[in-house]
């Protein structure tokens, strides 16, 4: 499901500012973009959106600044680092016989040199900082996927129903199946010529007997109820039930099949396509569900 959520939270002169964004996925997938100085949390982070997160793909960017009027915002030079910047250059002056002497240009363009009080952060302190940033946007962003989560619901009620309605029909119409099979025996036994078969011959009868065996479908029709219940079930349970619908969906596409196979009817047959067409919409909005 789809969402966006944004937290901030201040501290020790710092800002930290954290948005996430998620869109549908089958899977759970969650990008990490952090600023150099916070990459060693990275895993703190995936864990902290792992908590709530179940599925989807979730793009997490969290940024660092000095928070607005703060000293904070100076720049620091690194003078240990400066010193031996420059003594290795004028050594490398020396041995390349190179000529003129280093600059303070050339030193304060030396990585590490020249540092704001971000590039300073130790990330064990700021990780609190980045905690409390995060808990709004991952509260934002819940809401905002519950909000969805509530139309899919609606959506997916809607297919379960018009299947429901397809199982009734079939139900009426499996038990004429035998008898419309006798008649069509009898109307091809008749077409042949061989109407010295009475109708309730042994053999006609026994025809018959093995083809009501063969096109039975009671236990697929009882197990797709079985599946229209569990997903009633499915709809109450407040942890996460997307993968729980995807099994139901092939397990009702089996049930479905089978009927197909098995049942010898226009009027069966008509009502399986129906539950096909349905059930493709339910999986595909399915894949998309918490």
């Amino acid at each position: 499901m789809t969402g966006y959520g944004r937290g901030e939270c201040s501290q020790d002169g710092f800002k930290i500012t954290v948005e996430l964004a998620a869109v549908n996925r089958r899977q759970s997938e969650i990008s990490v973009n952090l600023p150099r100085e916070l990459e060693m949390l990275e895993a703190q982070v995936r864990d902290a959106i792992n908590g709530t997160v179940a599925r989807g793909r979730v793009t997490a960017r969290v940024s660092i600044h000095a928070a607005e009027g703060k000293l904070s915002a100076r720049m620091h030079i690194n003078v240990p680092l400066a010193q031996a910047y420059a003594a290795e250059l004028g050594r490398l002056a020396k041995k390349l016989k190179l000529a003129g002497k280093v600059n303070l240009d050339q030193i304060v363009r030396a990585p590490g040199v020249f540092q704001s009080d971000e590039e300073l952060v130790d990330p064990d302190t700021i990780w609190p900082v980045v905690e409390k940033a995060i808990k709004p946007a991952l509260a934002a962003l819940v809401k905002m996927r519950e909000r969805e989560g509530r139309h899919l619901a609606q959506d997916l009620v809607a297919r379960i129903e018009v299947m429901r309605g397809a199982v009734e029909k079939i139900q009426k119409q499996a038990p004429q199946t035998a008898e419309n099979y006798r008649g069509q025996l009898s109307e091809r036994i008749k077409c042949a010529g061989l109407e010295g078969i009475a109708p309730d011959d042994e053999r006609l009868l026994k025809e018959i007997v093995l083809f009501a065996d063969r096109s039975d479908i009671t236990e697929e029709l009882t197990r797709l109820q079985s599946h229209f219940q569990q997903f009633e079930d499915c709809r109450k349970a407040r942890e996460p039930v997307g993968r729980t619908l995807d099994f139901l969906a092939q397990e009702m596409n089996r049930e479905i099949n089978t009927i197909g196979s098995k049942a010898n009817d226009a009027v069966i047959s008509r009502e399986v396509v129906t539950l096909k067409a349905e059930l493709e919409k339910f999986r595909e909005q399915a894949q998309n569900v918490e």
